[in-house]
């Protein structure tokens, strides 16, 4: 059953718990409170077996249940099943082991490049940013890199990047209005957002956008919404809207 009381970062979060398949050893890194929450939800939906790693090492944390949690603290190691350290999901990542990664960044183009670094030119940048840290190599290594932006504009979403933080093995996109795919060497629209319209991502998209068929992602059902008010009853999905 589909309930349309649900807001955008229930929605985002549903769609990328969707993403997510069965078996899969799952990565999320800092200020990453929402594919966090999606992945804890995925596990109890459809897939079990999924493998959730991050920062501080915790191996398939337990649901939030502390008003401080915290993306990339200690709360992670609370019931956590063992430990496996940052330094070790880089190797696994290299090694090809690692199948999904969450990142994200400022900018992104036609073209699959990220910009994490500077807005402007990068001699005398307009903003400076904080730069790739781990992205510069889990995005070229990982088999599946996800990104997930909660902002959709033409600032965002640009014909070319100002600069080139990294690029590689871009699967997939969500933001609020759409989910980008990357393929054939450029982004193609996969899905719109139940709450969006194609003319609403053209018009808040900076280059022509590429697409098969008009496709929709699904709403969330009332029981993806049940499970996230248990899993995440201080709604920590929504700290980036």
């Amino acid at each position: 059953m589909v309930n349309q009381q649900y807001r955008a970062s229930d929605m985002m979060t549903c769609a990328i718990a969707n993403l997510l398949n069965d078996g899969e050893t799952v990565f999320h890194g800092v200020s990453s409170h929402l594919p966090m929450i999606a992945m804890m939800l995925a596990k109890r939906l459809h897939a079990p077996n999924l493998v959730h790693l991050n920062i501080p090492g915790g191996v398939n944390p337990s649901s939030v249940t502390q008003a401080s949690y915290s993306s990339a603290g200690a709360d992670l190691f609370s019931g956590a099943e063992s430990y496996f350290p940052l330094e070790e999901v880089f190797d696994l990542s290299m090694r090809g082991r690692l199948d999904v990664a969450f990142l994200s960044g400022i900018q992104f183009d036609l073209h699959g490049n990220i910009n994490a670094s500077v807005v402007g030119s990068y001699q005398k940048p307009k903003v400076r940013l904080p730069g790739g840290a781990g992205s510069a190599v889990l995005i070229p290594t990982a088999k599946k890199a996800i990104i997930w932006r909660t902002k959709h504009d033409k600032r965002t979403f640009v014909e070319n990047v100002d600069f080139i933080t990294t690029r590689g093995n871009l699967w997939k996109i969500v933001t609020p209005l759409c989910i980008f795919q990357y393929k054939a060497g450029k982004l193609h629209l996969d899905r719109i957002q139940p709450t969006s319209s194609l003319e609403e991502v053209k018009a808040n998209t900076g280059f022509e956008l590429s697409y098969d068929e008009i496709k929709y992602t699904n709403a969330p059902t009332e029981k993806e919404l049940s499970l996230l008010k248990k899993i995440d009853p201080f709604d920590y999905r929504s700290i980036e809207f």
